[in-house]
């Protein structure tokens, strides 16, 4: 089903409309505040029967749980990479530290219970094992390669195309694999980016789309640090982010909201009400909608939330995040409002901390 997002206040919240076939989706004003999440798993002490059959006899012993294997990380490209593969997004993977990364490694470190350095001391270092191999590669298919356009640069421009995929494969493995196009080009000094067939190949980062079996019991938004976060019931953090925040503090919506409608791949409905700034916006005095994709302004998901015009969603400029300003929503890398997504439901609270 392909959604329709229509601009209003802020920076974007939301209109929809679903394919003629289907019921439509509820608007925000509609959904209850109080809707809940996934129907939590019966833990095992309300099954006493199963207990009695899995407790030890008073003569055996245990066994003892194994060991994590694995090795400490050696540098901040490894630290990035897997801290990214825990769910505590650093921006985008370039194996240089900086603000990004010191916070999403104080925040693991908070997790672990370390010392809250952001720094890599040993102890971090012990902590965040690598399990896996640091580095994979990817074959370009025919069909990524056939579907790659540059974006136009006009809003009448890409109004007028079927999807805003990715602009080139250099953009393509970098957003795929959670890193900045230059690092991806420092991996691979010979590669000739303006001459990729089908089959051709590219080391990357090993990282992969976040998942986790913890069920997300609320949102915070700490303006001040750029940071998002999502807790679980008992306070843990089950995902970190950077988030770009609105230019304008009167439209940084501090207080208790909630998520009302989740969208993946959203198209968008551009509003020259709300571009007062953009000459061409001036000029055409008319709402276009933006077909989907990576590069469409709301990128690949839409979390809706219960004040009109507001919402957390991607972005076409993954490398702007938490450094630029937004119109007024919350913006993150599509890697992290995709993962965002796939954790969130309608009623989850969202806190806005000054």
């Amino acid at each position: 089903m392909i959604f329709r997002l229509l601009l209003l206040a802020a920076c974007g919240a939301v209109s929809l409309a679903g394919a003629p076939a289907d019921p439509p989706p509820a608007r925000p004003e509609d959904t209850p505040a109080t809707a809940t999440g996934p129907t939590p798993a019966v833990k095992p002490e309300d099954t006493p029967a199963q207990e009695a059959e899995d407790t030890p006899a008073a003569d055996e012993k245990p066994a003892a749980e194994p060991a994590p294997a694995g090795r400490p990380v050696a540098d901040w490209t490894e630290a990035q990479i897997e801290l990214h593969r825990r769910g505590f997004s650093c921006g985008s993977i370039d194996g240089v530290p900086g603000p990004q990364s010191a916070a999403a490694l104080l925040a693991f470190q908070h997790s672990a219970g370390l010392r809250e350095t952001g720094g890599l001391d040993e102890a971090t270092k012990g902590s965040l094992l690598i399990t896996d191999p640091v580095f994979t590669t990817h074959t370009f298919t025919a069909e990524e390669l056939g579907r790659r356009k540059p974006a136009p640069e006009t809003w009448l421009e890409k109004s007028q195309r079927t999807e805003l995929y990715y602009a080139t494969a250099l953009e393509l493995v970098a957003e795929l694999y959670h890193a900045s196009p230059r690092f991806i080009e420092r991996l691979n000094p010979d590669f000739k980016w303006e001459e990729i067939l089908p089959g051709a190949k590219v080391k990357v980062p090993a990282v992969a789309p976040f998942t986790t079996t913890h069920v997300a019991s609320r949102i915070h938004v700490r303006l001040a640090d750029h940071v998002l976060e999502v807790t679980d019931a008992a306070g843990g953090v089950i995902l970190h982010c950077p988030v770009s925040i609105a230019r304008m503090v009167e439209k940084r919506p501090v207080g208790e909201l909630a998520v009302t409608v989740l969208i993946p791949n959203p198209d968008y409905t551009f509003d020259p009400e709300v571009f007062p700034e953009s000459p061409e916006a001036k000029e055409l005095g008319r709402k276009l909608i933006i077909p989907p994709g990576p590069n469409n302004p709301v990128g690949l998901a839409w979390i809706g939330l219960d004040r009109t015009g507001y919402g957390i969603h991607g972005t076409p400029d993954p490398e702007k995040v938490g450094r630029t300003e937004s119109h007024g929503c919350f913006r993150l890398a599509n890697w992290d409002a995709v993962a965002l997504l796939a954790i969130a439901w309608v009623g989850l609270p969202v806190v806005v901390e000054p």
